[in-house]
C-alpha cells in the first residue's frame, strides 16, 4: 500500500470487494500519470499525493534532498493540466508582497493599484519554501486556507482550483528555516521523496544520455489532458465516496492513539483526522472504489499526519521519528473487519 517513505502508491489496495467500473474522470487522471511519467521516473507515491491534493482542494509539501526531482515533478504535473501555473523561488530576501502582490503607484492613472503576485494562479510551485524567513512563509497562510488575499481593505479571491505544491530540503541543511506549525497544518500532505533505487537511477541516466532535458518539458511530449472544469467535476465525485461508521471510528481511534503516545507532545487534531478522511476518499476514488476501506486509510495516514505530530524533545534526541510513531499506531489500533 505504501512505498518506503510511507507515501501512497498508485496500486489499488487489496480488498475483497470489487471496485466500481472506471469512469471518464478516473481515466483522465490515469492519463495524467502517464504524461508525468514522460519526464519523471518513479516517484509514483509523490504523483499520487499531488493528485489527491488536487482532488480535495488541499496542498502538498514535498521534502527531499536536492536532486530527487521535486521541482521537475511539479512542473511536469502542471504541464499535464490545462491550468495556469507559476513558479516562485523562495529566497532569504523574498518579501511577503513578492508572494501575494502589492499596491503600486500607476503614473498613467495617477492612482494606486494592486499588482497581483504569483499566488494568483491555479498551481503555485513554491520552490524551497523553507529558505525564506517565517514572515514571508506566513504570507501564504490566508491564501492556502481561505483561497483569498486581503489587501488595502479588499478581499481578492484566488482562482479555483488552487494548489500550492511546495518543496523543501531537510531542515538539517544550511540556510533553511523550520516551517511554523500553523504553516504545516495548511498542507494536506507531506510527501518525502527518497533517493531512487538502482534501477530507477539507471533509467534516469539512460534518459539523459538519450537527450532528455528537464528544462525543456515540451520536448518530452507532455500534453495537457485535464482542465479546471474536469477537476471540479472530479472533486464532486470524490465527495460522494462513502465512508462507513466503522472506518470513521477507525480514523478517530488512530488520531486518539497518536495523542496518547508518550513520545508525542502534540498529536493529531480533529482537523488532521478530517484531512486523512478527505485524502482517503480521493485515494479510493483514484483506485476505482466508491467507498473507503481501512486499507485506504492506512495508505494515506503517513503522508497526512507525519507533519502534524510534535514530538517530545527527549524522543527526538533518541532518534524517534513521526513515521516510526505512525507505524506503531497503525500496528496497535485494531482494524475493523
Amino acid at each position: 500500500m505504501t512505498d518506503s517513505t510511507g507515501t501512497a502508491e498508485p496500486a489499488r489496495p487489496a480488498d475483497p470487494a470489487e471496485p466500481a467500473a472506471p469512469v471518464g474522470e478516473r481515466e483522465a487522471f490515469a492519463r495524467v500519470r502517464a504524461e508525468v511519467a514522460k519526464a519523471v521516473v518513479g516517484q509514483d507515491g509523490a504523483v499520487t499525493g499531488l493528485l489527491v491534493a488536487l482532488l480535495t482542494g488541499g496542498h502538498v509539501l514535498l521534502e527531499g534532498v536536492p536532486g530527487v526531482a521535486k521541482t521537475l515533478l511539479v512542473r511536469s504535473l502542471a504541464a499535464s493540466l490545462s491550468l495556469q501555473s507559476k513558479r516562485l523561488q523562495f529566497t532569504p530576501d523574498l518579501m511577503p508582497g513578492d508572494v501575494t502582490g502589492s499596491t503600486v503607484y500607476d503614473a498613467k492613472s495617477s492612482s494606486f493599484v494592486f499588482r497581483h503576485g504569483p499566488v494568483f494562479t491555479n498551481i503555485l510551485l513554491a520552490d524551497e519554501i523553507n529558505r525564506t524567513p517565517p514572515k514571508t512563509q506566513a504570507a501564504l497562510l490566508e491564501a492556502m486556507e481561505e483561497r483569498q488575499v486581503s489587501a488595502d481593505g479588499e478581499t481578492l479571491p484566488l482562482p479555483d482550483p488552487f494548489l500550492v505544491a511546495a518543496t523543501q530540503n531537510p531542515i538539517e541543511y544550511e540556510g533553511t528555516y523550520t516551517l511554523p506549525e500553523a504553516q504545516l497544518d495548511r498542507f494536506l500532505l507531506k510527501v518525502v521523496l527518497e533517493v531512487p533505487d538502482r534501477d530507477t537511477e539507471f533509467e534516469v541516466l539512460r534518459r539523459h544520455s538519450a537527450g532528455f532535458d528537464p528544462r525543456a518539458l515540451n520536448a518530452a511530449g507532455i500534453h495537457p489532458v485535464i482542465d479546471a472544469a474536469h477537476v471540479l467535476r472530479a472533486r464532486r465525485s470524490v465527495r460522494d465516496v462513502g465512508a462507513g461508521a466503522d472506518v470513521l471510528t477507525y480514523i478517530v481511534d488512530l488520531a486518539r492513539a497518536t495523542r496518547q503516545s508518550p513520545s508525542v507532545r502534540l498529536g493529531v487534531s480533529p482537523r488532521g483526522a478530517t484531512a486523512l478522511l478527505a485524502a482517503a476518499k480521493a485515494y479510493a476514488w483514484l483506485g476505482g472504489y466508491d467507498a473507503i476501506t481501512p486499507d485506504h486509510v492506512q495508505a494515506m495516514a503517513p503522508a497526512a499526519w507525519r507533519h502534524r505530530l510534535q514530538l517530545q524533545p527527549e524522543a527526538e534526541l533518541e532518534g524517534v521519528s513521526a513515521d516510526g510513531i505512525l507505524r506503531s499506531v497503525l500496528q496497535q489500533v485494531q482494524v475493523p473487519l
